[in-house]
């Protein structure tokens, strides 16, 4: 499967939603960067690139149920939802099984245990504490208490002048 298709798909799933588009794909920007520069193994990264691209899949479905798209809810809803978009574009068990992992637990940020889920929040990160107008004091403390990576402490540090 390729990567591309994962991104036209999401897309499609996200047509009229031009804000959640623009949001999938920075946060497929910074990932790609931040999993090249720390060295992932090749199947580390696109395992990566592909959740970075679904990883907020669970919003629309989080609106229409609670009508809000609040972040456990999403870590609930997404799953599901990640694992039929990636059956139907002919993706493999276990890479489903490790997106469908990282779309579950992309807003929990205790008990990070690989590399691919720790630069998913990173990323995340990066894009929300800008597009959120976050105060830097807020950057500061998930510079603190967020960021492990070498490269995402360096893109965060630079990007907000800390």
């Amino acid at each position: 499967m390729k990567l591309n298709d994962v991104c036209l798909a999401m897309i499609r799933y996200y047509a009229g939603d031009a804000k959640r588009i623009q949001h999938f794909m920075k946060v497929h920007s910074f990932a790609k960067l931040i999993g090249e520069a720390e060295a992932l193994s090749s199947d580390e990264l696109y395992i990566l690139e592909i959740a970075a691209y679904v990883h907020d899949i669970g919003i629309h479905r989080s609106e229409e149920l609670y009508g809000t798209c609040d972040g456990k809810h999403q870590e609930e809803l997404g799953p599901e939802l990640a694992k039929n978009l990636l059956i139907d574009l002919g993706c493999e068990g276990m890479v489903i099984r490790r997106v469908c992992y990282l779309v579950g637990h992309h807003h929990t940020y205790t008990n990070i245990d690989s590399r691919d889920y720790q630069i998913l929040i990173e990323a995340d990160f990066l894009v929300n504490l800008f597009d959120d107008g976050m105060s830097k004091e807020a950057v500061e403390h998930a510079y603190k208490n967020i960021f492990r990576t070498e490269t995402g402490r360096r893109i965060c540090r630079e990007m907000f002048g800390l």
